[in-house]
């Protein structure tokens, strides 16, 4: 730190490299780190000679509200969608590069905490995985760019395009939960000219609490992502924008029909389908003989007119979050 500066400073009034040897204090170091931060690049042990790659980008304003989410959130949540992804393709998380921008006149206090959510949120859902390294530059709108890598393990990568009639259709995760959580944040914490203000927690109820976990701090059942693909998994894929419509996508990928039960959806069937960033993992098996963890919520059949029924209905969505068509009714 500059001689004089303050124990909290903004970004503005630190070199780049003080910042990075703040947030590298924090992250840990991937067990299949052989070249950690530092050089030009990473290296990373992989095993099984095959590497799943995957990015997502938080944005402030269409992706979260720093009036909602504290640094350490921020950084849980970048750890927890991308890890998800990685999950579902049958591999074990390895390592994330991070890319954050944010405007000079963030606190390093911020950026600390940021980084120990992604810490935490790697050692608590996958064990072994952490950041490597990634790149910090200047921006007015603050955005975090993720890069997780995985390791199949010798696996073949369970794709989405792999559903079969007869299979059963499976998820791992709760659903709905995240989009409650949603709901509470707009429908409670805006402010008359639709602005976010802070969380009161004297305005919450017990559930309440739950579901906004759910939407700022996500627990994605990482591990079951290896489980299910040793476990024969057909097709499997992250439920992120909800289930209507990423049961569409696996549907149409498979050129098949997906056919969910709602009584299989829990107590609210219609926010389990319409909802979005829970990143369940949806799967189809073979047979009813599922790994711990995963619950049966409908049926594979061969295509036809609707690539997603409910209850043998044509369901009429897509539901779900699409940023391109959504961003205008929630960007108050």
């Amino acid at each position: 730190m500059h001689e004089g500066a303050p124990a909290d400073p903004i970004i503005g009034e630190l070199s780049e490299g003080e910042v990075l040897a703040r947030i590298a204090a924090r992250t840990g170091r991937a067990a299949a780190t052989q070249v950690g931060p530092g050089d030009d690049a990473a290296v990373i042990g992989t095993p099984s000679g095959t590497v799943v790659a995957t990015t997502d980008t938080l944005v402030h304003g269409p992706d979260f509200r720093l009036a909602w989410s504290s640094g350490y959130d921020l950084g849980w949540k970048a750890a927890a969608v991308n890890l998800a992804d990685v999950a579902a393709m049958g591999a074990r998380p390895t390592a994330l590069l991070v890319a954050l921008a944010m405007p000079n006149d963030t606190r390093i206090s911020f950026v600390e905490a940021l980084a120990d959510g992604l810490r935490e949120a790697c050692e608590a859902l996958a064990p072994g995985c952490a950041v490597v390294g990634g790149d910090l530059t200047v921006s007015p709108t603050l955005t975090l760019a993720v890069t997780a890598l995985g390791d199949l393990e010798g696996r073949t990568a369970v794709l989405r395009s792999g559903a079969q009639p007869g299979d059963v259709v499976a998820v791992a995760g709760e659903l709905g939960v995240a989009a409650r959580g949603l709901a509470v944040l707009f429908d409670r914490f805006r402010a008359a000219d639709g602005a976010p203000v802070p969380v009161d927690g004297a305005l919450l109820a017990p559930g309440d609490h739950a579901s906004l976990g759910g939407q700022l701090r996500p627990s994605p059942p990482i591990g079951l992502g290896p489980m299910a693909a040793v476990a024969g998994a057909h097709a499997m894929m992250d439920v992120s924008d909800g289930l209507g419509l990423d049961a569409r996508r696996m549907a149409d990928a498979s050129k098949v029909t997906i056919d969910l039960d709602p009584s299989a959806l829990g107590d609210d069937p219609v926010l389990a389908i319409e909802g979005g960033e829970d990143h369940a993992l949806l799967a189809t098996f073979a047979g009813d003989a599922l790994p711990p963890g995963f619950r049966v919520i409908g049926r594979v059949v061969e295509r036809g007119e609707a690539p997603v029924l409910v209850d043998g209905r044509p369901y009429a969505g897509p539901g779900g979050w699409d940023p391109y068509r959504d961003w205008d009714s929630v960007s108050g």
